[in-house]
């Protein structure tokens, strides 16, 4: 085998055991949605079947569950986002002394495994202002974590951001207010973004946390267990696949975004 062709050669195999083991279970589980069988299985294939997305569209609970996913990802972005945001400003004004400790301070809920921080929300939001579980105190207990995330976000962004536009827009008599409205705001806002989008996915797919402080309001990752542990039904796989059809869509719409903003400013930097 010639040498100068191994490493090429290597790389596709290793692209397609990559992709393959990414995508393999997904392929399977979308298959299994067309499936005519009580249980989400491709074997034995009995056959082809539109009946589960019907099941799907009956199943109140689910849907239930669905808008309060939505709503606890909402509500987490919406406290997760200028929580992360004032820690990371907090650590650009910071000494490089006390930075250290103060970052391993604030991602420090990172590594706390989610089963202990739900445990720990419920206690002190009960004793202490007697707040039960549900939607609220699961988005107060997501965001304890997740603003680390959006803090890290921020943070990267941070690293390329240059003080002298700040002390410039200052020496000009704009205030602290203005600055960050007019000048820092808007140089994060594509991190802000991003964490946003990150934190609501960290929401949705929550579990370990969220069991013990949803009190009983269900979410979608709840009542998928729920269902495993009395039995699924391809409806479930439905929804599924619904939702990966619709995160591919979103990925599609904003690269094709992307690159016709990219081609008009092309244009423009070469009209002008």
């Amino acid at each position: 085998m010639n040498r100068e062709r191994l490493p090429r050669w290597a790389l596709r195999a290793y692209l397609l055991v990559f992709f393959a083991y990414l995508f393999a279970p997904l392929a399977i589980m979308a298959a299994a949605t067309f499936n005519d069988s009580r249980f989400p299985t491709v074997v034995p294939w009995r056959a082809f079947t539109l009946k589960w997305f019907d099941a799907l569209a009956g199943d109140a609970q689910l849907w239930q569950a669905l808008a309060t996913s939505l709503l606890v990802g909402a509500g987490v972005v919406v406290l997760a986002l200028p929580v992360g945001l004032a820690a990371a400003l907090l650590l650009a004004a910071l000494a490089p002394r006390a930075r250290g400790f103060v970052y391993a301070v604030m991602v420090s809920p990172l590594l706390t495994p989610g089963v202990i921080i739900g445990i720990a929300t419920l206690i002190f939001w009960r004793e202490r202002f007697g707040l039960g579980g549900g939607a609220l105190l699961t988005v107060i207990a997501q965001a304890s974590f997740i603003s680390a995330y959006v803090m890290l976000l921020v943070q990267a962004r941070l690293e390329r951001f240059d003080p002298s536009l700040e002390e410039a827009a200052l020496d000009l008599g704009a205030s602290q207010a203005q600055v960050l409205r007019r000048i820092t705001l808007p140089f994060l806002a594509p991190a802000l973004g991003a964490a946003a989008f990150l934190a609501f996915l960290q929401s949705f797919e929550n579990y370990n946390t969220t069991l013990f402080v949803r009190g009983l309001d269900t979410t979608l990752t709840i009542y998928i267990a729920s269902k495993v542990r009395t039995g699924v039904t391809p409806a479930v796989n439905a929804l599924g696949l619904i939702l990966i059809a619709l995160t591919v869509a979103g990925a599609v719409l904003h690269e094709w975004r992307t690159r016709v903003l990219a081609r008009r400013r092309q244009a423009a930097e070469a009209g002008g």
